[in-house]
């Protein structure tokens, strides 16, 4: 029979550096369906890429770039003040450089996703939204653009006609507008595997989160993010894993 359930799994993955170790990235890769793959920006470098890349490759994950704000001291996460323009031009930039090792490696991307405070502002920014969506469409209008479920990323990529995946957060919490909490204020992240657990299978069966306020918000669980460097990233991969299995859910 037939899973009633299929949802992909994705996780951010070559958020170090060429002399580094790729900490949880091989570990967590049997449990995932398709990996976002720093470009540099914000972490990342060329031999990193390519490691990630290979190491997707050997496990049939789908390949796809993870474009940052240029701020390595903030991994990303700090907001900054840019234009559209400038948003497009670093966001095909960063897929372009990721497209070229993937190919260079004999695969196809798959899709892009934001990285950190670039997803979260174009969430809510039509205009930095409308520029991401542009670039992802002119570097390759096959590629799926991953956004937060609701966003207006996921209307901007919408309007240009391009594959989007709704995505939501195993162990972020939300706001009762659908957008994340943010990291700077308490009870952003989740941090007891059973919670989360429970978050994601409401999710994925019942299209629903309960936000931090109380209050039920509507979703589209297209795609599940998992994070892959905390303390207990793997023990989290694993126990999604063996518990869509149980509950019948398929990941594809």
């Amino acid at each position: 029979m037939a899973s009633q359930y299929i949802t992909d799994l994705n996780c951010d993955m070559g958020e170090s550096f060429g002399t580094w170790s790729l900490g949880n990235d091989a570990a967590i890769m049997p449990y995932i369906s398709s990996v976002n793959i720093a470009c540099g920006f914000h972490a990342g470098d060329p031999a990193t890429m390519k490691k990630t890349v290979r190491l997707a490759l050997e496990h049939g994950v789908a390949i796809g770039a993870h474009p940052g704000l240029s701020d390595l001291q903030g991994f990303g996460r700090r907001e900054m003040k840019i234009t559209a323009e400038e948003a497009y031009d670093m966001v095909v930039y960063q897929i372009g450089a990721l497209a070229a090792i993937v190919k260079a490696e004999g695969a196809i991307l798959h899709h892009v996703k934001p990285h950190g405070a670039l997803y979260n502002m174009a969430a809510v920014k039509s205009e930095l939204a409308d520029a991401i969506a542009q670039a992802v469409h002119s570097v390759d209008e096959e590629l799926i653009l991953y956004g937060l479920s609701g966003s207006e990323l996921i209307r901007s990529g919408q309007k240009l006609g391009l594959k989007v995946f709704s995505e939501v957060f195993a162990d972020r919490t939300y706001q009762q507008d659908g957008t994340l909490t943010p990291r700077n204020l308490p009870g952003a992240l989740i941090t007891d595997h059973q919670e989360s657990l429970k978050q994601v299978l409401k999710m994925v069966k019942e299209g629903k989160v309960i936000s931090q306020q109380g209050s039920e918000v509507s979703i589209q669980a297209d795609t599940i993010c998992i994070h892959g460097d905390g303390a207990t990233a793997l023990d989290f991969a694993e126990k999604i894993y063996d518990r869509f299995k149980e509950e019948g859910i398929r990941i594809k």
